[in-house]
């Protein structure tokens, strides 16, 4: 047969993966390399189906991140401080107003730390300007009409510098960035209980004890098992701050509220736990089971707030 051999096709599934391209396709010898696709594909050519009939992958998901940012967890860090507030004072149509103005600043927010560390800054311009103007505005109406307010922005102001500065060193989801973000929000409890009569200096200190443990513990105790997870000092400082609040908790507040503060002090603890034990199985702890652990923590916090005075 000269130079030629004959070769018998055999079924993909009993040679080796480097024999074969395709199942029933002519073997390739382990010499020779194989063959070049063609010159569109590898141009990253796309037909007329591609580029009229399928949306191209991903540009929704792209325009929805100019808009809206990715830190799911961000919202109850609004939600329960302003929710703690609202607890111990009457409802009222200025914690609505207070409630959007809070999502816009922290929309204008994210939205200007995205910014000072993007290449591309004029794809996050309309939303920056957007959320600005809307929490300028909301903001403006709240001072007016509770001049008292405007002492937040003693707060708002170094706090928001902060985050900045984090954001710019490419630092935004670090500790003191974290911590920045818990001071901003906390200025809604007060914020919350003085739009409704006058305050109870008491129940709004302990509303804001109440949700200063809440923010820092959920930083402390997430960050133990993503952003930390397999740092074992770090989830002993997570759980050291659990306790001392307990300690706190049971001198100044309530006793459902110290019984609380326990649980989520057992929370902090066995989360490092679980995580360890089911790290090498096929259900290993993941972001969205600790996000949906947090969820309810959340509701917890504010649930009881509501059912026993603070």
């Amino acid at each position: 047969m000269g130079g030629l051999r004959v070769v018998r096709r055999t079924p993909a599934r009993n040679l080796p993966s480097h024999r074969f391209r395709d199942a029933n396709k002519e073997l390739v010898p382990p010499n020779r390399r194989p063959a070049e696709r063609p010159l569109q594909r590898r141009m990253g050519y796309r037909s007329w189906m591609d580029t009229v009939v399928r949306p191209r992958p991903g540009s929704q998901a792209t325009a929805h991140r100019l808009w809206l940012p990715r830190q799911h967890g961000a919202w109850a860090m609004l939600a329960v401080p302003l929710l703690l507030g609202i607890a111990v004072t009457e409802p009222n149509v200025w914690h609505a107003v207070l409630g959007a103005a809070a999502i816009a600043g922290y929309l204008a927010s994210a939205t200007a730390q995205t910014w000072v560390r993007a290449r591309a800054r004029q794809r996050y311009t309309a939303s920056l300007i957007a959320y600005v103007v809307a929490a300028t505005v909301l903001g403006m109406a709240l001072v007016v009409t509770h001049p008292g307010l405007v002492l937040v922005v003693i707060v708002l102001v170094p706090a928001g510098v902060i985050t900045l500065v984090a954001a710019k060193l490419g630092r935004g989801r670090g500790v003191v960035a974290g911590f920045a973000q818990v001071v901003e929000a906390l200025v809604l409890v007060p914020a919350a209980a003085s739009l409704a009569g006058p305050l109870d200096s008491a129940a709004v200190a302990k509303a804001t004890l109440m949700a200063a443990v809440y923010l820092v513990g959920t930083l402390l105790a997430v960050r133990s098992v993503i952003r930390e997870q397999g740092n074992t000092g770090f989830a002993v400082v997570s759980v050291g701050f659990h306790l001392a609040a307990t300690a706190v908790g049971a001198i100044l507040l309530p006793l459902p509220f110290v019984v609380l503060l326990g649980l989520l002090a057992l929370r902090a603890a066995l989360l490092p736990i679980v995580q360890r034990c089911y790290r090498e199985t096929v259900t290993p702890l993941r972001p969205v089971h600790v996000g949906m652990v947090e969820m309810v923590v959340a509701t917890c916090v504010v649930g009881l707030a509501f059912v026993s005075p603070i």
